[in-house]
């Protein structure tokens, strides 16, 4: 005669090891690379529990996150990393269930009487303030709304922006400021062969912008931006490079002290502003319609206004040198300033996390749970991985190896006993039938898939790697 149990507790063994029939049960909020990376190390095999089972929620209907709605469209192999998370959401012991907003539609608390640990990996869904007058003017954006909106993020998708202008001015030098740069700039045959947006692709068509700006308040040796992005910004069809010449005073004598990946970069930088051109580089820039630079040492402290005090009509830049030298170098004013006329400024100075629930301690000077190693601090049986846990730094890579640690620590407080497996958990039964008294339709990773087989197929009929779906089509979907 069999008898199901639940949980069996052992008494300790020789090796002073326990063994606990409990099925330990995972909640991880939040379904971007944080979320997946730490549901695949916990997934993986290992000696004490093989049986771990995780539950993903998500906000959005649809998974994936940054790398369905921030990874630029013609960098499709950015998103293979898809390919990984669909194995992994679609292991035997994982679930994601999309449309369901933690800390609204269920709280944190809730969670962690259903589950025996929680997973805080939801990212930085804010953005940081510039903090000076006319921020909030018509034709100023946030670059994580305009690469939403370019990508079909719900949130995004009526922003609408208006790109009658001839200059638009991009405030950071990282990655992110370069995407965006790059779609302004793109020639539309490339454009409309990707996943961008139909209403981002013919607002393209439309636009009038012949002259991006992408501005630092340091110099060429701290830019933000990797080689690769700026490799692509300088072969960028119909278009050539735009520099000023005094930001790089001193550049050619620091390259001896730099490290190799940062020497490479500030070598491509010297090279595109300085050097002579070839003859089949010359006549290539003199075939551009569309020019881009970078200006260095300028920080904005004004946006400024039309005579209704309403539209963007340029940008006034505060003049900055540098204190120290290399990585640490300070920006400092000088008190100069220069007025560029522009009609569009898209702030891409970096991405902000916001609390999710009262429970969950956060430090709003930071914007990041505080946490030791991933666990979050005075919370026993709460964790947090990606950008909630670090800030948002870095690239896919840097967030894999995050998550993985955090899913270290969670699997070593189950082997040390720190996290009690003793009790039942009940996990997603729970949750989802408080989601179903509360009128929440959650979407299944199944669900997705037939998502997925519509947009793919949208988009091949016309001539696109994928047609994106509104919220409401795919809730009915």
């Amino acid at each position: 005669m069999f008898i199901a149990m639940e949980c069996i507790a052992l008494p300790d063994l020789a090796l002073r090891v326990r063994f606990s029939s409990c099925t330990p049960k995972v909640c991880i909020v939040g379904s971007g690379p944080a979320g997946f990376y730490t549901a695949q190390h916990l997934l993986k095999v290992n000696p004490t529990h093989q049986n771990v089972h995780v539950d993903i929620y998500e906000r959005l209907p649809v998974p994936f996150g940054l790398v369905r709605f921030g990874v630029a469209p013609d960098h499709p192999e950015v998103k293979n990393v898809i390919n990984t998370f669909t194995q992994t959401a679609k292991h035997s012991r994982c679930r994601f269930y999309g449309n369901v907003n933690v800390g609204k539609d269920v709280s944190v608390g809730e969670l962690k009487q259903a589950y025996h640990a929680v997973v805080l990996s939801y990212g930085a869904e804010g953005n940081r303030s510039m903090g000076v007058p006319g921020e909030g003017l018509a034709g100023v954006y946030s670059a994580k709304d305009f690469v939403g909106w370019y990508n079909g993020h719900p949130s995004c998708r009526e922003l609408n922006p208006d790109l009658n202008c001839e200059t638009a001015v991009i405030l950071g030098q990282g990655n992110v400021a370069l995407d965006v740069a790059r779609v302004l700039l793109s020639p539309i045959d490339i454009l409309k062969k990707t996943d961008i947006t139909q209403p981002a692709l013919e607002a393209l068509v439309r636009s009038q912008i012949r002259r991006v700006l992408i501005v630092g308040r340091r110099g060429p040796v701290q830019v933000a931006c990797t080689i690769k992005e700026l490799r692509e910004m300088v072969n960028l069809p119909g278009t050539k490079s735009e520099m000023v010449e005094a930001d790089f005073d001193g550049v050619t004598e620091a390259l001896k002290d730099l490290p190799r990946p940062r020497k490479r970069l500030t070598e491509l930088l010297l090279k595109t502003a300085l050097d002579t051109p070839g003859d089949k580089e010359q006549q290539r820039r003199h075939q551009a319609s569309r020019t881009w630079g970078f200006r260095f040492f300028r920080s904005p402290s004004e946006v400024l206004a039309d005579a209704d005090g309403n539209k963007t009509v340029g940008i006034r830049l505060a003049v900055t040198r540098l204190e120290g030298s290399g990585e640490g170098a300070r920006a400092v004013l000088t008190g100069e300033v220069e007025d560029v006329t522009c009609g569009l400024v898209i702030s891409s100075i970096g991405y902000k996390s916001h609390p999710i629930d009262p429970s969950v301690p956060f430090d709003t000077r930071r914007a990041v749970i505080p946490n030791t190693m991933g666990r979050v601090k005075q919370a026993t049986g709460l964790y947090c991985s990606g950008w909630l846990k670090t800030g948002p730094t870095g690239v896919i890579a840097t967030t894999m190896n995050n998550s993985f640690d955090t899913a270290r620590s969670l699997v070593e407080d189950m082997e040390s006993e720190a996290l009690d497996l003793s009790s039942v958990k009940t996990g997603s039964e729970v949750i989802s039938a408080l989601l179903e008294e509360r009128g929440v339709k959650s979407v299944s990773f199944s669900d997705w898939e037939k998502i997925d087989s519509v947009e793919m197929s949208r988009g091949e009929a016309s001539g696109k790697t994928r047609t994106w779906s509104r919220r409401e089509t795919i809730l009915l979907l």
